[in-house]
Parts: C-alpha cells; sequence; structure tokens
C-alpha cells in the first residue's frame, strides 16, 4: 500500500513548548541505535505519554531531552528545540544551567531526588541559594509556597524533617515541589508514580497535573501503564524497540489503537469494571543489535505478513494527528475494549477452607499495626488483600508466612494452629506455605544459576535430587514460559519479569498448597502482569493451590481474586465477594479507593 505523505514537524518551538526533531541515541563504540527517528513536540500546559515496556527507550528518550545520556549510549542526531535554541549543541556550562532551572527531571525513585543527610526545608532553600536568586527571607518563603502548591505542609516542623521521615507520597511530592520551584518550562516525569498505592498515586498525579496547566509547563510523563496514562495525559506516544510506534490524542489512540502493539499492550490490561483474562504478548522487547529486519515489532505480531519484515514501516496518518507505524493500518479492523471479558468469580461456589486467620493482632516492638483481623482462604481461591501503604497487608502476609513473629491470635492451616514463626513450624509447613517477594531484584540469590535457585527448595525438602531435579527444573522453567538457554544464566542476566517468574518456579518447587503473593507485579509492565497473572490462574485451576494476593491494584483484584479484604489503618474495613465489593461497595474508604484507581474507558 502506499503510504499517505506525513506531516513535517514544525521547527519552531512554541512560548515555553519544546520540538524534537528526528532525535537518535546509538551504542558508543559500535553503530547500534537505541532510539531513532524520534519526533515529538511539547505544548505549554499539556501532558504527553511516553508508554511501552521496558526496554523501548522511553527513559533514554526523557533523558535526552536534557543533553543526557547514560554511560555508554550517545546521542549522535536529532534536536531539541527550546525556544529556538537546540539544547544538543548549547555549550556544557549551559546545559548544566538549564537543567533544572528550564528543563526539570523527576526520577523514578523519589528518595534519589533527596539528600538524606540533608532537611528538606535546606534542600529546598538551596534551589535558590545556589542560583543566587532572592534573599533569605525570600528563599524560605518560595519554599514554604512550594510546598504548599503540592499539598504538603510548610510549617516548621515539616521544613526540618529528613527524606525518611516522609511517606513515598510526601517524598514523590516533595521532589514535584523542587521540580516546579524554579518554574521550569518542561518537566520530565519518569515513572514517578510506580509502586504507590492507588490514593497516594492520585494525589501526586492531580498535584502534577494541575502545577502544569496553571504553570504552563509541558510534561513529558515516561510511564509503561497505560490506564494512568488514559487519566492524565492529553496525547500519547507508543514506544516499541526504539521507535514511536503510535502517536495521538489520548481519546483517540485509546478509543482506536492502530499499531498492533498498542492493542496488544491495552488487552492487557485489567478493568475495574469487569473482570477479563489477562494475558501477556509473548516474546520480549528486543535489545539494541538484535531488532528484527523491518517492523521491529513482526516477530510479536498477530497480524504479521511477509511485506512487514522487508522494511522498517513509517509512520502512517490514521487521523488528524494521529500517526501508527503499521503498513497495514487499515486491514486490521476495529478494537473492542471488551474483548476479554470473562465472568466475575462466582460469590457462591461452594468453598473448602484451607487456611485461616483468627483475631490476629501485630506489633512491630510497642506499637500496634494490625488490629484484630479475621479472614479466611478456600482451596483453589485468590484472596486480595488490598489498601493504601501501611494499611498493613505485608505485615499480615508475612506473618501468614512466618517471617513476621511479633502477633498474637491464631493461624490456622487445614484446622491446625501455626507457631509464629517459620523456623518453629515444620518443614512439611513450610513447603505447602510459600512466599513470593515483591521485589524479584533483591528476592534471588545473585551468585547462583537459575537452575540452582529453582532446584534449592526440593533438596531442601527431599522432593528430587540430581537428574531428576534438573528434568523437574526444566519442567518448571516451561511452565513460567522461561527458555531452557536460561538454565545456567545468573540474575542479573534477566529482566524484572524474568525474575519474577524465576521467584514463582522456586516457590512451585516445593509444591506448595498456598502462595503468599506480596505485590509481585506493582513494577512491572502491564504486558508482564498479564503473562504472571495467566500464569497463576493457570496454576489455581489446574494444581488447585490457593493464593493469599496482596495489592493495593483493585483493577488487577476484579480480574484475580474471587475474595478481597480491604484494610485501613491495619484493620479489616469491608470484605466479601469480589463482584459485591466492588459493585456495591458499602464503605466511604472503598468508594474512595475504588474511585481513585486509575480507568481505562
Amino acid at each position: 500500500m502506499t503510504a499517505p505523505t506525513r506531516d513535517v514537524p514544525q521547527t519552531t518551538t512554541p512560548a515555553g513548548g519544546l520540538v524534537v526533531e528526528d532525535l537518535g541515541v546509538t551504542l558508543t563504540g559500535r553503530p547500534v541505535d537505541v532510539v531513532d527517528d524520534i519526533d515529538l513536540v511539547l505544548r505549554p500546559g499539556e501532558v504527553v505519554g511516553l508508554v511501552g515496556e521496558s526496554g523501548s527507550g522511553k527513559t533514554t528518550v526523557g533523558t535526552s531531552l536534557l543533553a543526557y545520556s547514560r554511560a555508554g549510549a550517545l546521542i549522535s542526531s536529532g534536536k531539541v528545540l527550546l525556544e529556538g535554541r537546540d539544547v544538543l549543541q548549547l555549550p556544557w556550562k549551559e546545559v548544566r544551567q538549564l537543567r533544572g532551572e528550564e528543563i526539570a527531571y523527576v526520577p523514578q525513585d523519589p528518595a534519589s531526588a533527596l539528600n538524606p543527610s540533608i532537611r528538606i526545608g535546606k534542600q529546598l532553600v538551596e534551589l535558590h541559594q545556589l542560583r543566587g536568586v532572592g534573599t533569605a527571607e525570600s528563599r524560605l518563603q518560595a519554599a514554604r509556597d512550594g510546598l504548599a502548591e503540592v499539598g504538603l505542609p510548610n510549617d516548621d516542623e515539616f521544613l526540618r524533617r529528613y527524606a525518611h521521615q516522609l511517606s513515598g507520597g510526601q517524598v514523590q511530592r516533595v521532589a514535584l515541589a523542587m521540580a516546579f520551584l524554579p518554574k521550569p518550562k518542561v518537566l520530565v516525569l519518569d515513572e514517578p508514580t510506580t509502586g504507590l498505592d492507588v490514593t497516594t498515586q492520585k494525589m501526586v498525579l492531580d498535584t502534577m497535573a494541575q502545577l502544569c496547566r496553571s504553570h504552563g509547563v509541558c510534561a513529558l510523563y515516561v510511564t509503561h501503564d497505560l490506564a494512568v496514562v488514559a487519566n492524565i495525559a492529553d496525547r500519547v506516544a507508543v514506544m516499541y524497540a526504539g521507535q514511536i510506534a503510535e502517536l495521538g490524542p489520548k481519546d483517540a489512540v485509546f478509543a482506536n489503537p492502530s499499531h498492533p502493539y498498542t492493542r496488544a499492550l491495552l488487552d492487557s490490561i485489567p478493568h475495574l469494571s469487569q473482570a477479563r483474562a489477562l494475558k501477556g504478548i509473548p516474546g520480549r522487547t528486543p535489545a539494541p543489535g538484535a531488532r528484527p529486519d523491518g517492523c521491529r515489532f513482526s516477530d510479536r505480531c498477530t497480524y504479521v505478513v511477509d511485506a512487514c519484515k522487508q522494511q522498517v514501516p513509517p509512520l502512517i496518518s490514521v487521523a488528524p494527528d494521529h500517526e501508527a507505524r503499521c503498513i497495514r493500518v487499515g486491514e486490521i479492523g476495529m478494537w473492542d475494549i471488551n474483548r476479554g471479558t470473562v465472568p466475575d468469580a462466582d460469590p457462591n461456589r461452594k468453598r473448602d477452607v484451607i487456611l485461616s486467620v483468627e483475631g490476629l493482632n501485630v506489633f512491630y516492638g510497642r506499637k500496634q499495626i494490625v488490629h484484630d483481623v479475621t479472614f479466611d482462604l478456600a482451596k483453589g481461591e485468590v484472596v486480595a488483600l488490598v489498601g493504601e501503604s501501611g494499611s498493613g497487608k505485608t505485615t499480615i502476609s508475612r506473618s501468614v508466612g512466618g517471617l513476621h513473629k511479633e502477633w498474637t491470635g491464631a493461624v490456622r492451616f487445614e484446622g491446625r494452629e501455626l507457631a509464629r514463626s517459620a523456623r518453629s513450624r515444620s518443614a512439611e509447613d513450610r513447603r505447602r506455605i510459600q512466599y513470593i517477594f515483591q521485589n524479584p531484584y533483591l528476592s534471588l540469590n545473585p551468585r547462583l544459576t537459575i537452575e540452582q535457585i529453582i532446584r534449592r527448595p526440593m533438596e531442601l525438602f527431599g522432593i528430587a535430587k540430581g537428574k531428576q531435579a534438573t528434568d523437574r527444573v526444566l519442567q518448571l522453567m516451561e511452565q513460567v514460559a522461561l527458555g531452557s538457554g536460561m538454565l545456567h544464566y545468573q540474575a542479573s542476566r534477566l529482566s524484572g519479569g524474568e525474575r519474577q517468574r524465576v521467584a514463582i518456579a522456586r516457590a512451585l518447587a516445593a509444591e506448595p498448597d498456598v502462595m503468599v503473593c506480596d505485590e509481585i507485579t506493582s513494577a512491572l509492565d502491564v504486558s508482564v502482569q498479564g503473562s504472571i497473572v495467566a500464569l497463576l490462574e493457570g496454576l489455581r485451576k489446574e494444581r488447585g493451590i490457593s493464593m493469599l494476593f496482596v495489592t493495593h491494584n483493585l483493577a488487577l483484584v476484579r480480574s484475580i481474586s474471587a475474595r478481597v479484604e480491604i484494610l485501613q489503618a491495619g484493620r479489616v474495613v469491608e470484605a466479601g465477594s469480589v463482584v459485591t465489593v466492588m459493585d456495591t461497595p458499602r464503605e466511604e474508604y472503598t468508594r474512595k479507593l475504588l474511585s481513585d484507581s486509575p480507568r481505562v474507558g
């Protein structure tokens, strides 16, 4: 087919806006593209969402706006125009002055933006002090005004705090206050709400959007979460393997996703209003130097034809301001947001209880964290623990798993009361209740191979050894969709999603009856999350494994759980079947969690 002529991006920047033209980043020492052919226009007061899986090049593009590239990479082509000035051609001293003052950056980990040894107030005051702006009195007042603008206290007591004395949401809003204090023209946000609970996330997002519009700041919001983008962005750029796959107004992209990759990402997203059979995207994002010829998504695409593999497709106009990099744009039909919908879990299903928690009270020293929590878990059932950060979700799950022993009450397994500490439980009880940690980067031994990590529980519990154990490891790796070629890899060679699959395989190696899953998908791409959820659902149906699933993602709860316990300040405020709690919530707190949750459509 003949591609329509593509609009040439403007080369003069609107007042306060920014234009990116033909941006390319390569690896140093060899001509391998990390990102290429990137054209973007950021307008004052507008938020542009830059989305895609890990490895797609989102952060590389974001940091390039500050004329920065990571070690081993080089900005090799293109322009970044800010009010007619090409940021990439400025002298080094001018670039340093521009960073933070005209183009601000908010990192994924807000703690990395704050000095842990300096009080909050002093860090804010230093921003103006270093630039020689104002008097000591005016700098302090500007710091107070900046904190008030992001909805934080601005009294002396708060100014005297250190970063570790703030919650995650407070730290993120302090980072936003620091970014906005010099009144920048452009704001780059790199996954700033990953891992935050929905209430804190909404607070941060609303603050960011309001500040951008009130100050006329143009923002690039880098994320893997399309549901967040659907609620915050004006326009969306979808990246894949270093290129923009689709670009357009948010409403147009979500109503009519025209690139197969965008559709695959949307199919991976859980919905609040209905349960879905979630699935991931087969394969993985190709690394620089290993990308296929032609369309870079061709080896994972369900619509691929031979012509897709012959040359890199251009961005083709779908509608005004809406483009997609696919030669089959007009042939793949319309997308239906409701496809993949499945019935909710039957609230009247007969339950055979395997684990019960009765009158649980948990303490850290003299402080009580969890108050009189009671619930149970049936065979082959998923029960979700949901609440804001600090609500006690992980504390309860760690107590059930025997990883925290300062508690009273009873945890019963098949009617037998379990000891408080895992060390005091029998080997059989430890085998049958397995815990999967939130952070796959910290939960795997970096010195061991994947084979050694997975076979360790078999040897520890006397399940298998020698060739039998190796064969079983291969079976488990296949079960969690990991290739046998990874058998002798160390964890450092794997992505976050692959590491989490290894952690699941390790838990399965013990042949458990109950798995305690602590926020195991919170920091994963939506496509990886979809594949992990599909894997867990298959295990539940095929092997009858029960799961206690800790999360702050209510949309995910709708698709994976049968029952839900809503926690607030260490107490259960609402509990019941997922369909009842989510469709007809009784408590105001539950309704607030639902209203704060980002949604698509």
